[in-house]
């Protein structure tokens, strides 16, 4: 991960930039494949945005890789749980129903998003569901310092479909037509 995320102003940067950005869609698609009160990991919480949306369904775990947010969420949320997560490694003993991220597994490599991906299948539960959202395109490039890389359709479901049925792979506009993709799968 880059340092981006690691500094208080950054953090503060990045609040204020990603204010009025949420993924209450992504969660209403969500919703039609993981029942309600499931047991949710939220991968890079961020600013806490979608976890205050998911928690009003779900029984949401938060996580960053970044103690200046973890702050700021813990500061913010305090009945809330939240914890220290590399989205590489998940090194967790805890056990979900469910996994989301909005627009956070993009700052993976392949390789690395393929680790994830396994230890997302070994994390959950039997026919648990992951929802994510990644940027669509091709290729990569370093944003803000940050390594940002984008997928296609095809792209993801090579590399989720060994260890996921993908239910949903359809594109979104965040902020022009069709520049993201939201994927949602069941565990194998």
């Amino acid at each position: 991960m880059s340092e981006y995320y690691k500094t208080k102003e950054s953090v503060e940067e990045y609040i204020n930039l990603a204010k009025d950005v949420n993924g209450k869609e992504l969660i209403e698609k969500l919703k039609e494949y993981l029942t309600f009160n499931a047991v949710l990991l939220e991968i890079g919480s961020g600013p806490g945005t979608d976890w205050n949306i998911l928690k009003e369904t779900y029984t949401v775990t938060g996580s960053d890789n970044s103690t200046e947010f973890l702050d700021h969420l813990n500061t913010n949320n305090p009945d809330g749980e939240f914890f220290e997560l590399d989205a590489v490694t998940l090194e967790t003993d805890k056990r979900f129903d469910g996994i989301y991220s909005n627009k956070v597994l993009h700052h993976l490599t392949d390789e690395e998003l393929k680790t994830s991906v396994k230890r997302q299948y070994d994390i959950l539960n039997s026919n648990g569901i992951i929802c994510h959202s990644f940027w669509r395109g091709e290729g990569s490039e370093i944003f803000k310092g940050m390594f940002v890389n984008y997928h296609s359709k095809t792209a993801l479901n090579d590399i989720f479909k060994n260890y996921f049925e993908v239910l949903v792979i359809d594109l979104y506009k965040e902020f022009e037509e069709e520049d993201s993709l939201l994927l949602i799968g069941k565990k194998k």
